[in-house]
């Protein structure tokens, strides 16, 4: 087993904010504070609601430069071949020029909790909308497999979410390789460690 301590964090140019809901703080499973502690860009919030993107990163930034993952998950139909990250625009459709959309990002906003915590989130905190919204169409299922039931076969845990969305923006495959192997890791100490009676 690896310790965390003694692991450097994974350099990345493009800033992460994770926005965790309270409720999903405890969870045995959850994934939020393993991915802010293998980011070296990263700043980790637990709460319901900020006034503003700045409030919440704590530093000056432009929600305009920032893409939030939004709640919902890409159709093949909508997605080019090899295309695992889709631009939306404020309705939710595919933007026409993705690769304009997808350049210039400066931060990625992931919402940490159950569908509906993260959707509580989207909705308390108005200034997300001033954000680029973008969503993911992975092309393998979750790496929790048995361990925990996702709600949708797309669906991903926040560690593996940000190591694809790292990885594609900046166009540096083994940012998601370095995260995955820390996931793994983490379930796998899950499963050898004693459950309780």
């Amino acid at each position: 087993m690896t310790d965390p301590e003694n692991v450097p964090p994974i350099a990345h140019k493009i800033a992460v904010l994770i926005l965790q809901h309270p409720q999903e703080q405890d969870r045995d499973l959850g994934t939020a504070r393993l991915t802010a502690s293998r980011l070296a860009n990263v700043v980790f919030k637990v709460g319901l609601s900020w006034p503003s993107l700045t409030k919440a990163l704590g530093r000056e930034a432009d929600p305009r430069r920032w893409a939030t993952l939004y709640l919902g998950s890409a159709k093949a139909s909508e997605l080019a071949p090899g295309q695992e990250v889709v631009a939306l625009d404020a309705k939710g459709k595919p933007l026409a020029d993705q690769r304009a959309a997808l350049s210039g990002i400066q931060g990625i906003i992931l919402l940490d909790g159950t569908w509906s915590q993260a959707k509580t989130l989207w909705w308390r905190n108005a200034w997300l909308l001033k954000c680029r919204r973008v969503i993911l169409g992975p092309s393998r299922p979750s790496h929790y497999g048995k361990v925990r039931r996702e709600p949708r076969r797309d669906a991903l845990s926040t560690i593996e979410a940000a190591g694809m969305l790292l990885a594609r923006l900046e166009g540096k495959p083994a940012i998601e390789t370095a995260l995955v192997a820390s996931f793994d890791e983490f379930l796998a100490n899950y499963k050898e460690a004693p459950k309780p009676a």
